[in-house]
């Protein structure tokens, strides 16, 4: 399969458009997931744990389009960020390192971004080793789960060296939690500290959960990008990490878009996760190494998947710009096959680096 740059520019364009529908539709609310059919969106007021990735979208289209209200649109995005600061929950990485990181050179972001830094830092719990999971969203407090990561291990690694250092040990203790050691390498998406009984594994999200290996590559490749303070952990775990959660065997049928639940192979997709993995490996391939080339390779070969087989046209009979079959709560059966945001974001920032729009490297 050619993965050229011919289909990059249509695609790029596409999702910026949908993006600019969007913004128009949902007004000041932060858009949640589409109806596959007509492209309504479900919203929220806050933003929830999906917040920074509408303001992230925003900034790629200031990014794309050069357009100053477009600018003036992601700032005051950004900015209804702010309440997250103080919320307790490990989703303040990808609520304020993806709702901030975008917008590059913008002051009030990049001060945004400090302050959340610091608060998860004052978050970071020495005797667990790791941020908790925290009770801003509900359900209980002390928890470890892969989501928790993303984000958070760059963020933490702005806030000088005790933050790089927590950043690290966060993200340690996530892979001693979440994926073993030995020979049972099976992923633990997330996890419940007993006092009594320590660390035991949580039913939900259940193992072959798609975006809990996804969430954890990203982290990962973060880190790598980082050989600096913010890792000082053994760079030869997180490079055997790195492969062990790309492995294409966990995969169906075509090996680029997961399963939302690998346990249920005829099930519903999810391609915000193969988005997000796309993006990690985007990252991955720019740290030096044996598997650097294929790990680009692969990258644009689901981000070229997404595009021709997910990505909806303008004679589709729906809204153009729209990323399908992303599966919200597979479970739950909540938005199995919508329009997730994660999942336009995700596709935006690797079309818009594979366009070179963007450094990857930076967000």
């Amino acid at each position: 399969m050619s993965t050229g740059g011919a289909w990059q520019g249509p695609a790029l364009a596409a999702v910026m458009a949908r993006v600019a529908v969007t913004a128009e539709a949902v007004g000041p609310r932060f858009p949640l997931y589409a109806e596959p059919d007509g492209g309504r969106w479900t919203t929220t007021g806050r933003g929830s744990w999906t917040g920074g990735f509408w303001a992230g979208l925003l900034w790629l289209r200031a990014r794309y389009t050069g357009d100053a209200a477009d600018r003036r649109a992601a700032a005051a995005c950004t900015a209804r960020l702010e309440p997250w600061v103080r919320a307790d929950t490990a989703t303040r990485g990808l609520i304020l390192w993806y709702g901030t990181a975008p917008a590059g050179d913008d002051a009030a972001a990049a001060e945004l971004r400090g302050r959340g830094a610091h608060a998860v830092l004052s978050a970071y719990d020495r005797e667990l080793g790791l941020v908790p999971w925290g009770d801003a969203l509900g359900g209980p407090r002390l928890l470890a789960r892969v989501d928790g990561v993303p984000g958070t291990v760059p963020l933490l690694a702005g806030a000088g060296p005790q933050g790089a250092a927590a950043a690290a040990a966060h993200l340690h203790r996530h892979l001693d939690l979440c994926l073993g050691a030995g020979r049972d390498r099976s992923l633990r998406p997330a996890l419940r500290f007993d006092a009594a009984a320590g660390w035991q594994p949580c039913a939900d999200p259940p193992p072959g959960w798609s975006r809990g290996r996804a969430w954890l590559l990203l982290a990962v490749a973060d880190a790598l990008l980082r050989p600096d303070p913010a890792t000082p952990g053994p760079a030869g775990r997180l490079a055997e990490a790195a492969e062990l959660l790309s492995a294409e065997g966990e995969f169906p049928a075509g090996g680029l878009v997961p399963a939302a639940d690998a346990a249920r192979p005829d099930g519903p997709l999810d391609t915000s996760a193969a988005a997000i993995t796309a993006v990690a490996l985007l990252k991955l391939a720019r740290v030096p190494g044996p598997r650097a080339a294929a790990y680009g390779h692969r990258a644009g070969a689901i981000l070229h998947r997404l595009a021709e087989d997910h990505l909806t046209g303008t004679d589709s009979g729906r809204p153009p710009g729209m990323l399908l079959d992303g599966c919200y709560d597979a479970g739950k059966e909540l938005a199995v096959r919508h329009e997730l945001v994660w999942g336009d974001f995700f596709l935006a920032l690797g079309l818009a680096a594979l366009h070179g729009a963007v450094d990857i490297t930076g967000v």
